[in-house]
């Protein structure tokens, strides 16, 4: 199976919004492509291979296309589904190594993306008859910031252990 992004990912739709999240997600997912191959990455798994700090500004980037998701009015259904993404990414992806590759691997905003994606109408824009509860995105951003602040918190105890362990 190919990695290769659709062509239509990076072309003008003529809505700002969809252009604006299929960029991001080819840039976080896509945007480098390993030479003699057609497997891309982009930049997320190369944050996530900074300890905690990558994972922050990650999943944060993720975080930004569920609040867009939430103003082009998904059904909640979609909204949940892309917050599951982003924290199944987040949570393995803060494991070393192996999370490291999950992240190569799992590629949330390219999903999220395609999840929004089958929202479009015929012509190539969103409907605009989807939920919008804005306490929905509140309460999944909140639990995604908690999950986050969890993670950090592992990190900073883990690093505390190991100084303590190897460091005196």
């Amino acid at each position: 199976m190919s990695s290769r992004p659709p062509s239509s990912q990076l072309s003008s739709t003529g809505n700002p919004a969809l252009d604006r999240l299929r960029a991001l997600s080819h840039l976080l997912d896509n945007a480098i492509q390993i030479p003699g191959t057609d497997y891309r990455f982009g930049i997320d798994p190369i944050l996530g291979l900074l300890p905690a700090g990558g994972d922050v500004v990650g999943t944060v980037l993720s975080a930004y296309l569920i609040i867009e998701a939430a103003r082009l009015r998904m059904p909640s259904n979609v909204i949940l589904r892309m917050a599951f993404n982003v924290v199944l990414e987040m949570i393995v992806g803060a494991v070393p190594v192996l999370g490291d590759m999950f992240d190569f691997a799992w590629k949330a905003n390219a999903r999220n993306l395609r999840l929004l994606e089958s929202k479009l109408d015929p012509s190539g824009q969103f409907p605009r008859s989807g939920t919008r509860s804005r306490w929905l995105v509140f309460f999944v951003l909140v639990g995604i910031g908690l999950l986050l602040a969890l993670v950090i918190g592992i990190y900073i105890a883990l690093l505390q252990w190991l100084v303590g362990l190897f460091g005196g």
